[in-house]
């Protein structure tokens, strides 16, 4: 017998007791959790979520459209960034402004080259203020899951307050479930037994949130 038999067999054995008044196995959960904590304007959500990004140790910038190409292009010079990673629908003004080599997302990119971008620059589909977490979806302004993975600078555009929810629920409502779904709470990080911080091991040692208006 094989461990997915027996591990099948106690889920039948598990079920055994059922009666048919109870919930039919695999009927949808209630999903009425609570949606909003306290009552928020979009511009208190919105501080909250610059606030809640500023714990995670992300860096918070605000800037209008007139703004965003000159603000982008200042963060990629203090880098030093030559090559910068952009989705193919990304906004092409973002980047306009700045001088350094745009290299655009293709299937055939391996890791390693990946690895020598300098930076990436996306858009997200949805921003929780509660958890200061940006959802990426995959859409055509935030690319593969693995341009927001490799590159060790990523900055992200966050349109507000139209992206902005207060919390998991209400983000939860808006995603589509069958996307390829990247949650990013600040910069990468891990921490071993002694609590020693480390970042970057599994995705950028910087993060810069651009929050639109």
């Amino acid at each position: 017998m094989s461990s997915r038999d027996r591990i099948l067999g106690r889920v039948r054995r598990a079920l055994a007791d059922v009666t048919p008044d109870e919930r039919p196995y695999g009927e949808a959960v209630p999903r009425d959790h609570l949606r909003v904590h306290g009552e928020r304007t979009p511009e208190q959500t919105v501080e909250l979520l610059a606030e809640n990004l500023a714990d995670y140790r992300a860096v918070v910038h605000r800037a209008d459209a007139e703004g965003l190409p000159l603000l982008v292009m200042r963060l990629l010079a203090e880098r030093g960034a030559r090559e910068v990673l952009v989705p193919s629908g990304l906004p092409t003004r973002w980047t306009a402004a700045a001088d350094v080599a745009r290299i655009h997302d293709r299937a055939e990119h391996t890791p390693q080259r990946l690895d020598r971008v300098d930076s990436v620059v996306t858009g997200c589909a949805v921003a929780i203020a509660e958890t200061g977490t940006i959802v990426l979806d995959g859409s055509s302004d935030q690319g593969r899951r693995r341009i927001s993975l490799v590159p060790d600078h990523h900055i992200c555009v966050v349109r507000v307050p139209g992206q902005v929810v207060s919390s998991v629920p209400e983000a939860l409502e808006r995603l589509d479930p069958a996307r390829p779904l990247t949650w990013i709470s600040g910069p990468s990080a891990t921490s071993d037994i002694e609590l020693d911080r480390v970042e970057g091991v599994h995705g950028p040692r910087t993060l810069e949130v651009i929050l639109l208006s």
